[in-house]
Parts: structure tokens; sequence; C-alpha cells
């Protein structure tokens, strides 16, 4: 994985305060695709199949207000 520029910063609200993101481009490199320590699942999503999936609150509408969607 190759880091890139920062897409966008959100504030969300956490048990204990609040957490701060930020969202950087990325380019794979090499390797497979598997989720962190802080996801159950990882995978790579068209239009079609992120329409379907369970988002976080707010992340559908932050990823469109970044212009960061996939193209359908």
């Amino acid at each position: 994985m190759t880091v890139g520029a920062l897409i966008g910063t959100v504030t969300r609200p956490a048990p204990r305060g609040l957490y701060e993101i930020h969202d950087y481009a990325c380019q794979v490199r090499s390797g497979v695709l598997r989720p962190g320590d802080d996801a159950s699942d990882a995978r790579w999503a068209d239009a079609a199949i992120l329409a379907t999936l369970p988002l976080t609150e707010m992340l559908h509408d932050t990823l469109a207000a970044w212009g960061q969607l996939p193209r359908s």
C-alpha cells in the first residue's frame, strides 16, 4: 500500500470522547485485502454493492461530499 493525499478529516463521537479520523487516498501495490483489528470484513465494492452494505452512520454522505464514491 502506498499512502497518497489526505482526502478528508471527520470527528465522530466515541464512548470516551471523540475520534478524529483522517482518510487518505491509497494505491495497492501487492498483497491480499483483509480487515484490520477494527473491522470484521473488508472488500472492494462498486456502487451497486456499496448501496447494499450496512455502513457506519454518515459514511456514505461523507464519502459523497469528498467525491470519493465509486462510479456507477
